[in-house]
């Protein structure tokens, strides 16, 4: 998170912070994240124009701030440590260097690093005060007796004892570094301010997503992993299926680029079978043998409302109509559908265990190890898990309206004709997951013919599809959703519900809150009328705000999920502190007041 790169170049500055108090060594700072607790994310524009961030480490702390100036980067790191703290003051060190092979060179000169790209010469400048100076190649100069850095390459070094600034094309003056910063600092927070009520909301997505969107060399485009600590995990960047999709509908809120972007770069992962699969990673490799939750027409129908762009219909319509159409071909049983894990499809990822077994095919459900399929059986002939899933079902539906939808605007009627045909035949198969005795539509087990009195928020997803009856659907919420013996509290939804044994667990899809989830409740409670219904619509939305919130404010972590008892996130080591889907959480506020607004 302190590495800038100029595109398409591919020139890199690396910030570094040496700790100049171990007599018995002199540890080097040379990545940051919030995952290893050395980040404190602040806000980063979507255009990055404006970034900036506070470093905690080894009892430092410092914040970096970066700004354009033309096509100038400026770069301003302030110590934060009170005067007289540390009896030698860490070193910050500016790295230079080009990224992914581009051809370029880096000379460290007397004052500055000159660099020579695909693009030309770009000069290199640090400024320093009054205190202390910068110098270059070896940080003797700053502290005698220490010294080379441990980096390769041409750098610029100084002592942080006041602020330090670096900055691209020309010489400036620390003061005039601050000008810029603050400049557009106040530009940015001007955009923000805009939203009224729903700033801090625009300020938590567009910086949530500012930091997550990476470039990624190894095909020359911009994306939204869900998080730098899982990308560097796979090897470079990980795009998961319905994460994305996710992703684009949050860049929705500000980026329209950026959120067209990730869905079309998604649909091109798709497989030679016609899906979406559920991860797509550095090296080409991806899931061949599963997908994820068909979320993608949902996302491209909500961004069209919005942005009214017909060509990027036409761009993703093909690859949405082919996973549409492999879903009933696919993971059909008996007119349900159900998730499955197809070993025999080529090529094989070396690094993926799950293919061909039940946790492949519970992975494509995007709920790994979820409680409700804990009794479901994984056919290995027919890789496929013997369970009608509600959550499935109605996403397809939904799918499929959204989808058909599409195709009306682009002028396919036969395509139009056949995806209502095929959501209207899912949808009254759906109808018989409805369980009178219970008040609520149940999963069934395929096995057995027996229905799974397991509850989960994917049973309030035929919501979403539109499927459940008006009276159905004030029946789910009244004795359901706003039952606190089941999904009602401070903090919701719960991923199982509350008198659910593995609700206390509160370890990943055992009873936690995920914002997918409470956004695809959120949308189905939208699509239905009643004083009750409106109610837990408004409440579901300002209570995911507040859990939301409460973290972002006090620790700048946006969580995969959260504790349903206490609403912490940092209590389990496998919660992401900085996983984008997380900001959907605080998406719904921002919705529910665009209602309010109309």
């Amino acid at each position: 998170m302190i590495a800038y790169v100029l595109l398409p170049e591919g020139l890199g500055l690396h910030v570094g912070f040496l700790n100049n108090c171990n007599d018995f060594g002199h540890e080097f700072l040379a990545t940051t994240s919030v995952g290893q607790g050395t980040a404190f994310p602040g806000s980063h524009s979507w255009d990055g124009s404006y970034t900036e961030l506070r470093v905690t480490w080894m009892g430092h702390e410092w914040r970096v701030q970066t700004a354009h100036q033309g096509v100038d980067l400026v770069l301003l790191v302030t110590p934060l440590d009170p005067a007289g703290k540390f009896y030698v003051p860490a070193t910050v060190a500016f790295q230079v260097n080009f990224l992914w092979d581009r051809p370029g060179t880096a000379l460290k000169r007397a004052d500055f690093i000159e660099t020579q790209g695909s693009g030309g010469g770009i000069d290199v400048y640090c400024a320093s005060g009054k205190e202390t100076s910068c110098s270059t190649g070896a940080i003797s100069d700053a502290h005698p007796g220490h010294g080379q850095l441990p980096v390769s390459g041409a750098y610029l070094a100084a002592a942080l004892t006041e602020p330090v600034g670096l900055s691209t094309g020309k010489r400036r003056s620390v003061a005039e570094i601050e000008a810029i910063v603050d400049r557009e600092r106040a530009a940015y927070w001007k955009s923000v301010n805009l939203a009224g009520v729903d700033s801090p909301t625009v300020d938590a997505v567009e910086t949530t997503l500012g930091w997550d969107t990476i470039y990624d060399p190894e095909h020359a485009r911009v994306i939204s992993p869900v998080s730098r600590d899982w990308s560097a995990y796979w090897g470079g960047y990980v795009l998961f299926g319905w994460d994305t999709f996710f992703g684009a509908t949050l860049a929705g809120i500000g980026d329209r680029d950026l959120a067209y972007a990730n869905v079309i770069e998604e649909l091109h992962e798709e497989t030679t079978e016609g899906f979406v699969p559920n991860y797509a990673r550095a090296g080409g490799w991806k899931s061949t043998d599963r997908s994820e939750p068909p979320v993608g027409s949902i996302t491209v129908l909500e961004l069209y409302g919005k942005y009214h762009d017909h060509w990027f219909l036409e761009e993703a319509y093909e690859p949405l109509l082919r996973w549409n159409r492999w879903w009933a071909l696919y993971r059909d049983i008996e007119g349900y559908l159900t998730w499955g894990s197809d070993a025999q499809n080529e090529p094989l990822d070396p690094a993926d265990k799950f293919r061909g077994v039940r946790a492949g095919a519970t992975g494509e459900a995007g709920m790994d190890g979820s409680p409700i399929y804990d009794d479901a059986v994984f056919n290995p002939q027919t890789h496929l898990l013997e369970f009608a899933d509600v959550g499935l079902m109605s996403i397809y539906v939904a799918d499929c309206n959204a989808l058909a939808a599409i195709a009306e605007t682009l002028q396919k009627p036969a395509d139009a004709s056949e995806l209502r045909m095929r959501g209207a035949r899912y949808r009254a198969k759906l109808g018989t997951l409805w369980s009178d005795k219970d008040g609520i539509f149940l999963n069934k087990d395929l096995h057995t013919g027996q229905f799974s009195t397991r509850l989960s928020p994917t049973l309030f997803y035929p919501l979403l599809a539109h499927a459940a009856t008006e009276e159905q659907a004030k029946l789910m919420v009244e004795e359901h959703l706003l039952n606190p013996r089941e999904f009602w509290g401070e903090w919701v939804i719960s991923s199982i519900a509350r008198d659910d044994p593995a609700f206390k667990d509160q370890n990943y899809w055992h009873g936690r809150t995920w914002g997918p989830m409470n956004y695809l409740v959120y949308l189905g409670l939208c699509n239905y009328e009643g004083d009750e219904i409106e109610h837990a619509r408004r409440e579901l939305a300002q209570k995911s705000f507040t859990l939301f919130s409460m973290e972002w404010t006090e620790k700048g972590h946006v969580h995969e999920n959260y504790n349903a008892i206490t609403g912490n996130g940092d209590d389990v080591t496998n919660s992401d502190k900085f996983y984008h889907w997380g900001a959907l959480l605080g998406y719904m506020e921002y919705l529910e007041q665009s209602r309010t607004q109309k």
